[in-house]
Protein backbone atom coordinates (compact mmCIF):
# COMPACT_ATOMS: atom_id res chain seq x y z
CA UNK A 1 0.00 0.00 0.00
CA UNK A 2 1.05 3.26 -1.00
CA UNK A 3 0.21 4.73 2.13
CA UNK A 4 1.53 2.68 4.47
CA UNK A 5 4.67 2.83 2.58
CA UNK A 6 4.55 6.68 2.65
CA UNK A 7 3.61 6.56 5.97
CA UNK A 8 0.47 8.75 5.36
CA UNK A 9 -3.04 8.23 5.78
CA UNK A 10 -5.21 6.92 2.34
CA UNK A 11 -7.19 10.65 2.00
CA UNK A 12 -3.17 11.94 1.66
CA UNK A 13 -2.75 10.06 -1.32
CA UNK A 14 -5.74 10.83 -2.49
CA UNK A 15 -5.76 14.57 -2.05
CA UNK A 16 -2.18 13.86 -3.77
CA UNK A 17 -3.16 12.59 -6.96
CA UNK A 18 -5.54 14.91 -7.27
CA UNK A 19 -4.55 18.18 -9.50
CA UNK A 20 -5.25 21.67 -7.12
CA UNK A 21 -6.16 19.77 -4.33
CA UNK A 22 -3.95 20.50 -0.97
CA UNK A 23 -1.29 18.73 0.11
CA UNK A 24 2.56 19.25 1.31
CA UNK A 25 4.67 19.24 -0.90
CA UNK A 26 7.48 17.30 1.35
CA UNK A 27 4.20 14.31 2.02
CA UNK A 28 3.82 14.61 -1.90
CA UNK A 29 7.00 13.53 -2.64
CA UNK A 30 7.24 10.93 -0.14
CA UNK A 31 3.53 9.58 -1.69
CA UNK A 32 5.12 9.71 -5.16
CA UNK A 33 8.51 7.94 -4.52
CA UNK A 34 6.15 5.31 -2.48
CA UNK A 35 3.74 5.06 -5.72
CA UNK A 36 6.98 4.61 -7.89
CA UNK A 37 8.37 2.21 -6.24
CA UNK A 38 5.37 -0.02 -5.98
CA UNK A 39 4.30 0.62 -9.41
CA UNK A 40 1.49 2.26 -8.50
CA UNK A 41 -1.20 4.82 -10.95
CA UNK A 42 -4.09 6.10 -9.41
CA UNK A 43 -7.64 4.16 -11.21
CA UNK A 44 -9.29 7.72 -12.73
CA UNK A 45 -12.16 6.19 -14.08
CA UNK A 46 -13.27 4.92 -10.70
CA UNK A 47 -12.35 8.23 -8.90
CA UNK A 48 -14.09 9.81 -11.55
CA UNK A 49 -18.07 7.56 -10.25
CA UNK A 50 -16.82 9.39 -6.72
CA UNK A 51 -16.01 12.72 -7.94
CA UNK A 52 -18.64 12.85 -10.51
CA UNK A 53 -15.89 14.67 -12.58
CA UNK A 54 -14.34 12.83 -15.52
CA UNK A 55 -11.38 15.16 -16.23
CA UNK A 56 -12.42 15.06 -19.89
CA UNK A 57 -12.96 17.59 -21.80
CA UNK A 58 -14.22 17.44 -25.78
CA UNK A 59 -11.52 19.46 -28.42
CA UNK A 60 -14.09 19.74 -31.37
CA UNK A 61 -12.27 20.65 -34.62
CA UNK A 62 -12.99 21.02 -37.77
CA UNK A 63 -10.26 21.58 -40.29
CA UNK A 64 -7.75 19.11 -40.68
CA UNK A 65 -6.46 20.40 -44.22
CA UNK A 66 -5.37 23.47 -42.55
CA UNK A 67 -1.67 22.91 -41.08
CA UNK A 68 -2.39 25.59 -38.83
CA UNK A 69 -4.69 23.32 -36.40
CA UNK A 70 -2.56 21.13 -36.42
CA UNK A 71 -0.12 23.38 -34.40
CA UNK A 72 -3.56 24.51 -32.79
CA UNK A 73 -4.27 21.31 -31.44
CA UNK A 74 -0.39 20.60 -30.05
CA UNK A 75 -0.77 23.60 -28.04
CA UNK A 76 -4.58 22.25 -26.19
CA UNK A 77 -4.10 18.95 -26.07
CA UNK A 78 -0.36 19.56 -23.90
CA UNK A 79 -2.41 22.67 -21.99
CA UNK A 80 -4.83 20.21 -20.94
CA UNK A 81 -2.42 17.51 -20.03
CA UNK A 82 -0.56 20.53 -18.01
CA UNK A 83 -3.80 20.78 -15.91
CA UNK A 84 -4.17 17.40 -15.10
CA UNK A 85 -7.09 17.03 -18.02
CA UNK A 86 -7.44 14.67 -20.74
CA UNK A 87 -8.53 15.74 -24.17
CA UNK A 88 -11.55 14.00 -26.22
CA UNK A 89 -10.90 15.04 -30.06
CA UNK A 90 -14.05 15.85 -31.64
CA UNK A 91 -13.26 15.65 -35.45
CA UNK A 92 -16.09 17.95 -37.27
CA UNK A 93 -14.69 17.25 -40.61
CA UNK A 94 -18.13 17.55 -43.13
CA UNK A 95 -20.13 18.01 -40.27
CA UNK A 96 -22.41 20.88 -39.44
CA UNK A 97 -25.12 19.80 -37.26
CA UNK A 98 -23.62 19.60 -33.61
CA UNK A 99 -26.20 17.18 -32.05
CA UNK A 100 -24.12 13.66 -32.63
CA UNK A 101 -20.93 15.90 -31.17
CA UNK A 102 -23.12 16.80 -27.95
CA UNK A 103 -24.39 13.27 -27.62
CA UNK A 104 -21.00 11.84 -27.76
CA UNK A 105 -19.50 14.15 -24.72
CA UNK A 106 -22.51 13.44 -23.06
CA UNK A 107 -21.76 10.11 -23.47
CA UNK A 108 -17.97 10.35 -22.09
CA UNK A 109 -19.26 12.73 -19.47
CA UNK A 110 -16.85 15.41 -20.64
CA UNK A 111 -16.46 17.98 -18.19
CA UNK A 112 -15.94 21.23 -20.56
CA UNK A 113 -15.91 21.60 -24.31
CA UNK A 114 -14.04 23.33 -25.90
CA UNK A 115 -14.93 24.51 -30.18
CA UNK A 116 -11.59 25.41 -32.08
CA UNK A 117 -13.04 26.52 -35.18
CA UNK A 118 -13.12 30.08 -37.38
CA UNK A 119 -15.87 28.34 -39.81
CA UNK A 120 -18.61 27.42 -37.68
CA UNK A 121 -20.99 29.89 -36.23
CA UNK A 122 -21.11 30.94 -32.69
CA UNK A 123 -24.68 28.77 -33.21
CA UNK A 124 -22.59 25.69 -33.05
CA UNK A 125 -20.70 26.47 -30.09
CA UNK A 126 -24.06 27.67 -28.27
CA UNK A 127 -25.34 23.83 -28.49
CA UNK A 128 -22.98 22.52 -26.21
CA UNK A 129 -23.53 25.27 -23.64
CA UNK A 130 -27.30 24.56 -23.95
CA UNK A 131 -26.72 21.16 -23.28
CA UNK A 132 -25.28 22.02 -20.00
CA UNK A 133 -21.51 21.50 -20.56
CA UNK A 134 -19.48 24.80 -19.76
CA UNK A 135 -18.18 26.14 -22.92
CA UNK A 136 -15.54 28.18 -25.25
CA UNK A 137 -15.24 28.65 -28.67
CA UNK A 138 -11.97 29.75 -29.70
CA UNK A 139 -11.78 31.76 -33.25
CA UNK A 140 -15.33 32.48 -33.66
CA UNK A 141 -17.17 35.81 -33.31
CA UNK A 142 -16.73 38.20 -30.19
CA UNK A 143 -19.63 40.83 -29.27
CA UNK A 144 -20.69 42.48 -26.77
CA UNK A 145 -23.08 40.49 -25.43
CA UNK A 146 -22.19 37.31 -26.34
CA UNK A 147 -24.24 34.06 -25.51
CA UNK A 148 -21.19 32.06 -25.22
CA UNK A 149 -17.66 32.33 -24.28
CA UNK A 150 -15.06 33.38 -26.61
CA UNK A 151 -11.86 34.15 -27.17
CA UNK A 152 -10.36 35.51 -30.59
CA UNK A 153 -9.08 38.20 -32.08
CA UNK A 154 -10.83 41.23 -33.53
CA UNK A 155 -10.69 40.04 -37.11
CA UNK A 156 -12.54 43.05 -38.37
CA UNK A 157 -9.28 44.82 -37.02
CA UNK A 158 -7.38 42.25 -38.87
CA UNK A 159 -9.01 43.34 -42.27
CA UNK A 160 -7.95 46.50 -41.48
CA UNK A 161 -4.51 45.96 -41.02
CA UNK A 162 -3.61 43.96 -44.02
CA UNK A 163 -5.23 46.96 -45.95
CA UNK A 164 -2.95 49.48 -44.29
CA UNK A 165 0.14 46.95 -44.56
CA UNK A 166 -0.41 47.12 -48.48
CA UNK A 167 -1.33 50.93 -49.06
CA UNK A 168 1.61 51.92 -46.89
CA UNK A 169 3.76 50.05 -49.40
CA UNK A 170 2.89 51.60 -52.62
CA UNK A 171 -0.06 48.64 -53.50
CA UNK A 172 -3.09 50.61 -55.60
CA UNK A 173 -4.83 47.98 -56.66
CA UNK A 174 -5.82 45.52 -53.82
CA UNK A 175 -8.15 42.69 -53.56
CA UNK A 176 -9.20 40.28 -51.42
CA UNK A 177 -9.23 36.60 -51.29
CA UNK A 178 -10.88 34.97 -48.49
CA UNK A 179 -12.54 31.43 -46.88
CA UNK A 180 -15.95 30.25 -47.36
CA UNK A 181 -18.35 33.64 -47.41
CA UNK A 182 -20.22 31.97 -45.14
CA UNK A 183 -17.46 31.97 -42.06
CA UNK A 184 -17.40 34.74 -40.37
CA UNK A 185 -14.17 35.06 -39.78
CA UNK A 186 -14.39 35.50 -43.82
CA UNK A 187 -17.04 38.38 -43.65
CA UNK A 188 -15.14 39.99 -40.61
CA UNK A 189 -11.83 40.21 -42.30
CA UNK A 190 -13.75 41.31 -45.59
CA UNK A 191 -15.51 44.13 -44.18
CA UNK A 192 -12.25 45.51 -42.25
CA UNK A 193 -10.29 44.68 -45.46
CA UNK A 194 -13.21 46.85 -47.27
CA UNK A 195 -12.92 49.70 -44.64
CA UNK A 196 -9.51 50.91 -45.40
CA UNK A 197 -9.22 49.71 -49.43
CA UNK A 198 -11.94 51.81 -50.15
CA UNK A 199 -14.80 50.97 -52.51
CA UNK A 200 -12.93 49.38 -55.46
CA UNK A 201 -11.80 46.68 -53.41
CA UNK A 202 -13.13 43.29 -54.23
CA UNK A 203 -13.27 39.60 -52.71
CA UNK A 204 -12.98 36.63 -54.10
CA UNK A 205 -14.46 33.50 -51.99
CA UNK A 206 -12.70 30.32 -51.91
CA UNK A 207 -15.00 27.09 -50.64
CA UNK A 208 -12.69 26.45 -47.87
CA UNK A 209 -9.45 27.22 -45.56
CA UNK A 210 -7.49 24.95 -47.37
CA UNK A 211 -3.87 25.19 -49.92
CA UNK A 212 -6.20 23.67 -52.95
CA UNK A 213 -8.63 26.66 -52.22
CA UNK A 214 -6.17 29.21 -52.65
CA UNK A 215 -5.00 27.53 -55.53
CA UNK A 216 -8.04 27.52 -57.31
CA UNK A 217 -9.11 30.93 -56.01
CA UNK A 218 -5.40 32.59 -57.44
CA UNK A 219 -5.79 30.57 -60.94
CA UNK A 220 -9.19 32.50 -61.17
CA UNK A 221 -8.13 35.72 -60.90
CA UNK A 222 -5.02 35.34 -63.43
CA UNK A 223 -7.91 33.67 -65.72
CA UNK A 224 -9.95 36.70 -65.28
CA UNK A 225 -7.28 39.23 -65.30
CA UNK A 226 -6.14 41.90 -64.36
CA UNK A 227 -3.91 40.59 -61.50
CA UNK A 228 -4.16 43.05 -58.80
CA UNK A 229 -1.30 44.56 -57.98
CA UNK A 230 -1.59 43.18 -53.77
CA UNK A 231 -3.75 40.65 -52.48
CA UNK A 232 -4.97 39.70 -48.65
CA UNK A 233 -5.45 36.00 -48.72
CA UNK A 234 -7.72 35.72 -45.06
CA UNK A 235 -5.22 32.97 -44.36
CA UNK A 236 -1.84 31.34 -44.38
CA UNK A 237 -2.86 28.16 -45.90
CA UNK A 238 -4.87 29.83 -48.73
CA UNK A 239 -1.90 32.10 -49.28
CA UNK A 240 0.48 29.32 -50.43
CA UNK A 241 -1.68 27.50 -52.53
CA UNK A 242 -2.46 31.68 -54.14
CA UNK A 243 1.79 32.08 -54.54
CA UNK A 244 1.75 28.15 -55.83
CA UNK A 245 -0.64 29.38 -58.55
CA UNK A 246 1.40 32.41 -59.28
CA UNK A 247 4.61 30.44 -59.66
CA UNK A 248 3.04 28.00 -62.26
CA UNK A 249 2.44 31.64 -64.48
CA UNK A 250 6.08 32.37 -63.76
CA UNK A 251 4.93 34.89 -61.59
CA UNK A 252 6.60 35.56 -58.16
CA UNK A 253 5.91 37.65 -54.82
CA UNK A 254 6.59 40.20 -54.53
CA UNK A 255 8.50 41.27 -57.55
CA UNK A 256 5.14 40.88 -60.02
CA UNK A 257 1.94 40.38 -57.48
CA UNK A 258 1.96 40.80 -52.86
CA UNK A 259 0.74 39.10 -51.00
CA UNK A 260 -0.19 38.85 -47.10
CA UNK A 261 -1.79 35.96 -45.35
CA UNK A 262 -3.24 36.09 -41.46
CA UNK A 263 -2.26 33.65 -38.86
CA UNK A 264 1.46 33.00 -39.13
CA UNK A 265 1.59 29.31 -39.00
CA UNK A 266 4.87 27.61 -38.63
CA UNK A 267 5.27 27.04 -42.50
CA UNK A 268 4.60 30.76 -42.91
CA UNK A 269 8.05 31.39 -41.82
CA UNK A 270 10.28 28.83 -43.37
CA UNK A 271 12.59 30.33 -46.37
CA UNK A 272 9.88 28.95 -48.83
CA UNK A 273 7.12 30.73 -48.48
CA UNK A 274 8.60 33.29 -46.43
CA UNK A 275 5.21 35.09 -46.33
CA UNK A 276 4.50 38.31 -44.87
CA UNK A 277 1.24 37.88 -42.54
CA UNK A 278 -1.00 38.99 -39.43
CA UNK A 279 -0.33 36.70 -36.40
CA UNK A 280 -2.42 35.30 -34.13
CA UNK A 281 -1.34 35.26 -30.44
CA UNK A 282 -1.80 31.39 -30.46
CA UNK A 283 -0.58 30.59 -27.31
CA UNK A 284 -1.89 33.25 -25.34
CA UNK A 285 -4.94 32.48 -27.06
CA UNK A 286 -5.16 29.15 -26.20
CA UNK A 287 -4.34 29.19 -22.48
CA UNK A 288 -6.98 32.09 -21.93
CA UNK A 289 -9.39 29.58 -23.52
CA UNK A 290 -8.13 26.96 -20.64
CA UNK A 291 -8.14 29.25 -17.99
CA UNK A 292 -12.22 30.56 -18.89
CA UNK A 293 -13.14 26.94 -18.95
CA UNK A 294 -11.00 26.14 -15.62
CA UNK A 295 -13.65 29.40 -14.43
CA UNK A 296 -16.83 27.70 -16.06
CA UNK A 297 -15.98 24.36 -15.01
CA UNK A 298 -16.00 25.73 -11.23
CA UNK A 299 -18.47 27.99 -11.60
CA UNK A 300 -21.20 27.19 -14.42
CA UNK A 301 -23.66 29.90 -13.90
CA UNK A 302 -20.75 32.38 -14.88
CA UNK A 303 -22.05 34.75 -17.68
CA UNK A 304 -20.50 34.73 -21.20
CA UNK A 305 -17.70 36.61 -22.11
CA UNK A 306 -16.08 37.83 -25.40
CA UNK A 307 -12.50 38.42 -25.41
CA UNK A 308 -10.14 39.87 -28.28
CA UNK A 309 -6.42 39.66 -27.97
CA UNK A 310 -4.63 41.70 -30.63
CA UNK A 311 -2.49 40.49 -33.80
CA UNK A 312 0.69 41.77 -35.33
CA UNK A 313 2.13 42.73 -39.11
CA UNK A 314 4.93 39.97 -39.69
CA UNK A 315 6.90 41.35 -42.55
CA UNK A 316 8.62 38.80 -44.71
CA UNK A 317 9.70 38.30 -47.93
CA UNK A 318 5.85 38.20 -50.18
CA UNK A 319 5.26 42.27 -49.84
CA UNK A 320 7.51 45.29 -51.71
CA UNK A 321 9.61 47.50 -49.11
CA UNK A 322 7.84 50.59 -48.19
CA UNK A 323 8.33 53.18 -50.88
CA UNK A 324 10.63 55.99 -49.11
Amino acid sequence: MVADRAGVSRSAVSRAFTPGASVAEATRARIMQAAEALGYSPNLLARSLTTRQTGMVGLVLNNFHNPVFLEIFDLFTRGLQDRGLRPLLVNLSDETDPARSVQLLRQYSADGVVVASSELPNTFAESFKAAGIPTVLAFGRGSATPRVDVVSIDNVEAGRMAARALLARGYDRIRFIGGPQAATTTQDRWNGFAEVAGPSATARYAGDYSYQAGRSAMRAEIASGPLASAYFCADDILSVGALAALGEHGLMAPKDVGVIGLNDMEMAGWSNPNLTTIRQPFAAMVTAVLDRLAQLMADPGLAPAALLLPCEVIVRGTLAEPPL
